[in-house]
């Protein structure tokens, strides 16, 4: 027989398709999602005993069932979407031109709002205590000009406070339905950008000896950056250096006085971390010694994300009960980012990858005009994400 939260989660699959369809539909980019904060309070508004708050990080919602002193987990979901045109041709397609969710925060968000539905019907009937949290956390994908994101709004107005663990899934189309990825420790990257000039003299491209080439100096600078991982940082330890914008110059006879060069540092370690910060600013002072002058700057951006063992343990056990038959990988998620790594710097958490992937053996991945779920897993992600709160609240010997 089916576990309740299985059956539960199986019985509103029309409406966690439809919830996800609407907010597919009706796309915000990061920071301006006031729309789907609107939709998502009313869809949680038909629940009895939930408590709701609106306009929490800018356009976020939390919702709460508490119910006396007890253990405190937090689920969160991101709600915003990418400036990029949809391609796919699909009767739920983006209605806003040039923004889409291409990273499944739709499915995440209807995911949430279905284990919010299957957390009311269950703790009902069940003896538990404690607290349990839903986080809606706007602008995931973008930073504002203070350099923050929705999680770091989120945890800086109290949304954290006294949760012991906190639990998020991401969309893995890589992965068929039935299918999961889980890891314990450093998973994802951290995320820094750098942005870096160098400077000459310019001048006449017919008589380059007369002055100092900022370009010939870049290509300098350029082979350094490329050759930090592989030659300052050990092969075992996850790191990238990638550019990604390069300007300079406009017009072909002109040596410029000026070329800027910006990219992007990521990595699994802060010590390694601190090192590549050190590292790309030393290669643009490369052209003080070319007879130009470098400088760089680096922006922090979110942590790697740590998951923590323990509650990636019981989450585990929480899924091979629901579904025996699922498979689950062992393994990072890649040298992407995810601000859901300050929530688990603030308190113990985990983020697994649960299959989206279709079997006609299209590519549809993340953050491409194409991208799409298999909403199978959507039924699935509601039960995972359920259980896993429920067991927590209603656990004798809750994780440590």
């Amino acid at each position: 027989m089916k576990h309740a939260s299985v059956q539960m989660a199986e019985a509103m699959s029309d409406r966690l398709i439809e919830w996800r369809r609407y907010i597919h539909q009706h796309p915000e980019i990061s920071f301006q999602e006031k729309y789907t904060g609107e939709y998502i309070a009313s869809v949680l508004a038909e629940i009895p005993g939930l408590s709701i708050e609106n306009g929490v990080a800018g356009y976020g919602v939390v919702g709460r069932f508490s119910n006396g002193e007890g253990p405190t987990i937090a689920l969160r979901a991101d709600i915003d979407a990418l400036p990029i045109e949809e391609e796919n041709i699909c009767e739920y397609a983006s209605r806003h031109k040039g923004v889409m969710h291409a990273c499944g925060h739709d499915a995440h968000t209807a995911i949430l709002l279905g284990a919010v539905h299957i957390i009311a019907d269950q703790l009902r009937a069940l003896d538990w205590r404690g607290t349990v949290l839903f986080l809606f956390q706007p602008a995931e994908e973008a930073i504002d000009e203070s350099g923050r994101s929705g999680a770091v709004y989120m945890i800086e107005e109290g949304a954290l406070e006294k949760v012991d663990a906190v639990l998020a899934l991401h969309m893995c189309p890589w992965l068929s339905v039935g299918e999961m990825q889980v890891h314990d420790g450093a998973s994802m990257a951290s995320v820094d950008v750098f942005s870096g000039t160098i400077e000459g003299t310019g001048g006449h491209g017919a008589y380059p000896h007369f002055g100092t080439d900022p370009i010939w100096m870049m290509s300098r600078v350029l082979d350094t950056l490329y050759s930090l991982v592989n030659r300052r940082i050990s092969a075992l330890d996850p790191a990238v250096i990638s550019v990604g914008k390069i300007e300079a110059g406009h017009a072909s006879n002109i040596i410029p006085t000026k070329v800027l060069i910006e990219g992007t540092i990521r990595a699994y370690h802060e010590e390694t971390r601190e090192q590549l910060h050190d590292h790309v600013k030393a290669s643009f002072h490369l052209a003080d010694q070319l007879g130009g002058k470098g400088d760089c700057t680096v922006t922090r951006g979110e942590p790697a994300l740590y998951n923590d063992a323990a509650i990636n343990q019981a989450l585990k056990e929480t899924v091979t009960t629901l579904y025996p038959d699922i498979i689950i990988h062992d393994a990072p998620f890649g040298m992407g980012g995810e601000d859901f790594s300050y929530m688990t710097k603030k308190a113990p958490g985990a983020m697994f990858f649960l299959g989206c992937g279709f079997s006609d053996g299209m590519n549809r991945d993340l953050h491409t005009p194409i991208f799409d779920v298999n909403e199978d897993c959507l039924q699935m992600g509601a039960a995972i994400m359920a259980e896993s709160a429920i067991r927590y609240v209603t656990c004798k010997e809750p994780v440590e």
